[in-house]
């Protein structure tokens, strides 16, 4: 009964303690890529302005074949809404919405994630010229965990894990582009 009731106390500690650990923790992350693309910065735009487009390009967007799709609205336009429903649970389920864009520089996109947890990010994809013939592509994603999710910034990665995603997808991004010439 004694060493019930002292497993039961350390629980709860290790419980109180990882509570205060996250008053502490960040609660915000920022990770961004970049890619350089042999090609004019209105070429590279006029392709990344469409949600469809990622489809060809971003590895959460090939993670699950078997994925069903939704698009909403004008394609390349603020209010287009691109969702997935996914019986992966690397995937999930959720939908991305343009909500700014900036013509031939960026787009902005809230992306709602709904399963397997409920969050809300952000992504913008930015392009701008670089030595002449050259579009340099930066590829952001943010987002904020509250307390006490915000915890999980201390044993998950985000730089490594969102970071390495959004590279192959700039990769991919490349290689399709650069192949148009």
């Amino acid at each position: 009964m004694k060493i019930l009731k002292g497993l039961l106390l350390l629980i709860v500690g290790i419980i109180i303690l990882a509570l205060i650990v996250a008053l502490f923790v960040k609660k915000e992350y920022v990770v961004e890529r970049e890619v350089v693309i042999e090609q004019p910065r209105d070429t590279v735009y006029n392709y990344i302005k469409y949600l469809r487009n990622q489809d060809n390009f971003s590895k959460w967007a090939n993670m699950d074949p078997e994925m069903k799709k939704e698009y909403r609205g004008i394609d390349g336009t603020v209010g287009f809404v691109s969702a997935w429903d996914s019986k992966d649970g690397g995937v999930g389920k959720g939908e991305q919405e343009i909500i700014k864009l900036q013509d031939g520089a960026r787009i902005d996109t809230e992306l709602r994630f709904l399963k397997p947890m409920e969050s809300t990010s952000y992504s913008y994809m930015a392009t701008e010229d670089y030595q002449g013939i050259y579009t340099k592509v930066k590829w952001n994603f943010n987002g904020k965990m509250n307390y006490p999710m915000n915890l999980m910034i201390l044993v998950m990665n985000m730089e490594q894990m969102i970071g390495n995603d959004l590279q192959t997808g700039l990769n991919n991004l490349k290689v399709i582009l650069e192949n148009k010439k």
